[in-house]
């Protein structure tokens, strides 16, 4: 297989040539990537590779030095390694923050925050609580509904599942498989995980060691939420695992981290 981006039919992401510098040290170069509508993408590359950067240029949270990142999505959601709640806040105001943001009243707030919560397996009783009172797992969960709550075609997961047990990670890979079927979004999903990347994906991007670009994608066989365990396997453990272009994954330089 090429290891050339193969092309996208009217992507709703196109980020193209995006480079960037953290106090004069390169941290991107030259990296490119389209992601079409309702398509999930897996970004995976080595620890300091520039994987959250470039997420965070393509979402709008920071202004690359060079190329461009074209939004053609309506809104999105972003989801982070940390749940990034506000403590202050029970969970059906954490999810409602958007909401109020964005000025909707406070009965259909309500309403959609329910849903939201729905959506994200949370039961009534939990949304009364606040974050301290929640388990990691479950305030990821409310981190979920809180990016979908305002029903966006595009969703950014950073990381969101690394600091979780492994059982608790499938349970939540599950979550986003089906919210992403049922609301039909698009996303970019960062992860160091290959297994991760080849339950919750339509197609792999892997990152250059040093932050240099995408240096090439693969397909993945079937539909996220549909593949057997053995197919995983044969994915992670065979066609990834003899891939030259997956051999760099693991690398860490503690300098770049």
């Amino acid at each position: 297989m090429s290891a050339h981006p193969a092309p996208v039919d009217e992507p709703v992401l196109a980020i193209k040539a995006v480079g960037h510098a953290y106090l004069g040290r390169t941290v991107l170069d030259a990296a490119s990537l389209d992601i079409a509508a309702g398509e999930v993408v897996a970004l995976v590359g080595p620890s300091g590779c520039g994987k959250s950067t470039l997420a965070h240029i393509a979402a709008g949270i920071l202004t690359p030095l060079r190329g461009t990142a074209r939004r053609l999505y309506r809104r999105h959601g972003m989801v982070f390694q940390e749940p990034r709640l506000l403590p202050w806040a029970t969970a059906r105001d954490n999810i409602a923050y958007p909401l109020r943001l964005a000025g909707i009243g406070r009965r259909e707030r309500a309403e959609r925050a329910a849903w939201a919560a729905a959506e994200a397996a949370l039961l009534p009783d939990d949304l009364d609580k606040y974050p301290v009172e929640l388990s990691g797992g479950m305030r990821q969960r409310v981190a979920i509904a809180r990016a979908i709550v305002r029903e966006p075609d595009f969703v950014y997961f950073d990381e969101p599942f690394t600091a979780l047990d492994v059982a608790l990670r499938r349970r939540l890979q599950d979550l986003v498989i089906r919210t992403a079927r049922q609301s039909g979004f698009g996303a970019l999903f960062i992860t160091h995980d290959l297994a991760e990347a080849a339950r919750i994906a339509h197609r792999v991007a892997v990152m250059e060691s040093h932050g240099r670009g995408i240096v090439g994608e693969r397909p993945l066989p079937g539909q996220p939420g549909e593949r057997s365990d053995a197919l995983l396997f044969e994915i992670t453990g065979g066609s990834f695992a003899t891939d030259p272009l997956f051999r760099h994954l693991y690398d860490v330089d503690e300098r770049r981290s």
